[in-house]
């Protein structure tokens, strides 16, 4: 007699919990799409900023714009100053990023480090 209902109990609450792993998982994919929603705005207002002060990288190819980041800002200089702006120690064994050249992010030779590229 009393093993029906504990059978009915737990089968409801593995409803429930399949309910609310359901609801997790929504509430899971909202925050992810808030956050790439949010990240989309940044990355437009911050490079809408960047070609209103600077109309002439709007031109430039994507490789060009690259050299042109790497050159001006992802370097020992940049990074110095962005740690003066927000407070942050910069150390120079700081880890570079994945697209700083080893030698500093200069971009290698005058031409944009272009002959590097080609091995020549």
């Amino acid at each position: 007699m009393t093993r029906k209902p504990i059978e009915e109990k737990i089968e409801s609450l593995k409803t429930e919990i399949q309910q609310l792993e359901n609801h997790r998982k929504q509430l899971v994919q909202q925050q992810k799409e808030q956050e790439r929603k949010a990240r989309t705005k940044r990355l437009c207002k911050r490079a809408g900023l960047l070609e209103s002060l600077l109309p002439e990288t709007i031109t430039l190819t994507d490789e060009q714009f690259d050299i042109f980041l790497k050159r001006t800002i992802a370097n020992d200089y940049g990074r110095g100053k962005l740690a003066e702006i927000t407070g942050h120690t910069s150390s120079p064994s700081a880890p570079k990023t994945a697209h700083t050249p080893p030698n500093g992010g200069t971009g290698g030779k005058a031409d944009g480090g272009e002959n590097e590229r080609r091995g020549g």
